[in-house]
């Protein structure tokens, strides 16, 4: 290895672990904050609440890893650029693309390496991390309860006010709620008691509450409506009630419920394969035999086909309706009979779509475990090739302008990432789609900016073969501009002139002193004022009042008259692109069908927001005045984009009228 790619993979390197611990540790703190309400309060020493966190820590490293990648690789490549290493590289011949061959090599091991982490330590650690809880809420009664809340457990919602023992399995003051059907989710059941006591066994997922000298207390709903306003009750006591609390609830009840129904975290590649192939053999079979017996309740298989072909009928008497062959009293009992097979049809089909749902729901979820590690360890390269060239354009290192590109790509990947994988789950796209949905929309821009930086062009875009047929389409009225020297170019022969010099001199007068606020061009004020002389007017005006103003030249006009069309088209078209991601957004609430044109409309708002940016800049540098936001603010304030617009509006306005 030369110096040079020693050098370079030294700084890598350094810069990449120092993040990767940091945000690692930020991370973690997350998950203790998430899980508090389960370590707080329950009597865990520290070595438990160590191997707690210490099961959950790898499920961290697939979030953390690709932000620290694209961090690092932003700040490494940004130091050299500002630095002007690059430069003194690129001076002895070594290209931006020969510099980055030892990285290259480094984030290829590295995605193996996630691999690997995410194929064999995450499901493992996964398997220990449920395991684990479950034995210490069975050891540790203290962990299902705690003092002073409500703990809802399965169907109960159980609070005590004091917790004695060894393992805190001596109660005292408990009130528990059984969770009902009744109107507005009420409690049909409430129990309580003075003291009781928690007893488990590590072989067992029961956990078994004995509540001692207590009451029970059940509300009861009248059949008559005039009666349920008296909220009749029943009342019982009892010297000893034994409750059973089920522990597989408590097990896998995660932040996401999502997790209490499937174990697809627990597996690696092989075992996902072979689960997902018995899943989708028994929903096949599953269909299969729902869709035989839909047709065995039809009757019509009862009925075969005869054997010897029917003589043909010359005559026949039509018939409008079968039911008038029968009597009055044989048709009612037909149609009851009809109508009751017809509604136990559909009240089963109803229940078993939703069992067919929640079954493919499963699948999916397999499928996408099976996928996300796949997108792990590609996601160490996409996460690369966007921060190494995208370091080198901005030409900044350290921590202030890499870290705000680095969160906002890892926001965009993270976001995508989650919101394709939740459509996925709803079977509203396929989960090979959903799971790689963040590649596919930021794999074209790692390769922009890696052809961009490695052929040393800046990232400006040009669209004008897209905006100039739509100027020509579409052309619209020229600004109006107030122009330097343009007191001396009225002439008798002026149009502006001849309309001027038809006006009463009160009219004219109004013209000079701008009072009806109309901002009239200077050149269009003096044209006004010259004419108010000839008739024998004088003025108390400085002559330098409007001179101190920095004004427009013709050049200038010229310039921006070209600019302001593109920026309007691009504005004009985030801001619709905006109000359709809103709407969009709104109506995947209740219509997931929408979710692609949604993904369509965003990416369309950060397309037209990044080019109306470079636009409005352009204008900015032209005309040597500040107008708006800049580039970076523009970016991360896009879903907000109604405002900038209207506010940019105003600040063009201004900028060009004055």
């Amino acid at each position: 290895m030369k110096i040079l790619d020693r050098y370079i993979l030294k700084s890598f390197i350094v810069t990449f672990a120092t993040v990767f611990v940091i945000l690692f540790l930020i991370f973690v703190l997350q998950t203790v904050w998430l899980f508090i309400g389960e370590l707080a309060g329950k009597d865990l020493d520290l070595s438990l609440i160590f191997k707690f966190l210490m099961y959950k820590m790898p499920s961290v490293v697939p979030l953390v890893l690709p932000l620290s990648i694209v961090l690092s690789s932003i700040m490494t490549f940004g130091g050299f650029s500002e630095n002007y290493e690059f430069a003194a590289m690129k001076s002895a011949g070594i290209s931006l693309r020969r510099a980055m061959h030892s990285l290259v090599v480094f984030i290829a091991v590295l995605s193996l390496a996630s691999f690997f982490f995410a194929n064999n330590v995450i499901p493992f650690a996964e398997y220990k991390f449920i395991n684990f809880r479950r034995n210490i809420a069975q050891v540790k009664p203290a962990m299902a309860i705690a003092e002073g809340q409500f703990n809802s457990i399965g169907t109960y919602n159980i609070k005590v006010d004091k917790k004695s023992g060894k393992n805190g399995n001596k109660l005292s003051g408990v009130t528990i709620h059984k969770k009902g059907s009744m109107d507005f989710g009420s409690n049909t059941v409430v129990i309580k008691s003075k003291n009781g006591e928690l007893q488990s066994n590590e072989a067992s997922n029961t956990l078994k509450l004995v509540l001692n000298d207590g009451y029970y207390y059940e509300d009861i709903k009248p059949k008559k409506y005039e009666d349920r306003n008296k909220m009749p009750f029943a009342k019982s006591s009892f010297k000893k009630y034994i409750i059973n609390i089920d522990l597989s609830k408590l097990n896998q009840g995660s932040v996401d419920d999502q997790q209490i129904t499937n174990t697809n975290t627990m597996l690696n590649i092989r075992e996902l394969n072979y689960t997902i192939d018995s899943l989708n053999r028994n929903y096949n079979n599953d269909l299969k035999s729902f869709s035989d017996n839909i047709y065995q309740r039809t009757g019509i298989s009862v009925y075969k086909r005869p054997i010897a072909a029917a003589a043909p009928v010359t005559t026949a008497n039509k018939t409008p309706d079968l039911l008038s062959l029968v009597d009055e009293k044989e048709k009612v009992q037909i149609l009851k009979v009809a109508a009751g097979n017809v509604t136990n049809t559909i009240f089963t089909i109803d229940g078993t779509k939703y069992e067919m749902d929640s079954k493919q729901k499963n699948i999916n979820n397999h499928w996408i475990a099976l996928y996300d590690k796949f997108v792990v360890a590609f996601s160490c390269f996409l996460m690369f090739f966007i921060g190494a060239p995208l370091g080198a354009i901005i030409r900044k290192g350290g921590l202030g302008l890499p870290i705000v590109f680095a969160v906002l790509i890892f926001i965009i990947f993270h976001f995508v990432n989650t919101f394709g994988k939740k459509v996925a789950q709803e079977n509203g796209i396929t989960p090979f789609l959903g799971t790689w949905l963040s590649t596919f929309i930021l794999g074209p821009l790692a390769i922009f900016l890696t052809y961009r930086a490695t052929n040393d062009r800046s990232v400006t875009l040009s669209f004008d073969w897209l905006v100039v047929p739509f100027q020509k389409l579409f052309p619209g009225k020229k600004p109006q501009f107030a122009l330097a020297g343009a007191d001396d170019s009225s002439t008798g022969e002026d149009v502006d002139w001849r309309k001027l010099d038809l006006l009463a001199d009160t009219a004219l007068f109004d013209i000079v002193r701008n009072v009806d606020g109309m901002h009239y061009a200077p050149a269009y004020q003096s044209k006004a004022k010259k004419i108010l002389i000839s008739r024998g007017h004088e003025f108390d005006v400085q002559p330098n009042a409007v001179a101190d103003k920095k004004q427009l030249t013709e050049k200038q006009l010229a310039a921006v008259s070209t600019l302001i069309p593109t920026y309007n088209f691009y504005a004009v078209t985030a801001l619709a692109s905006n109000i359709a991601a809103i709407l969009c957004w709104i109506a995947t609430q209740k219509y997931t069908s929408i979710i692609s044109i949604a993904i369509v409309a965003v990416a369309t708002l950060y397309f037209s927001v990044y080019n109306a940016a470079i636009g409005l800049a352009k204008i900015e540098k032209t005309l040597g005045r500040k107008i708006g936001l800049n580039l970076p603010a523009t970016l991360l304030l896009a879903p907000f984009y109604i405002f900038i617009y209207f506010y940019n509006r105003l600040a063009l306005k201004k900028a060009i009228t004055t």
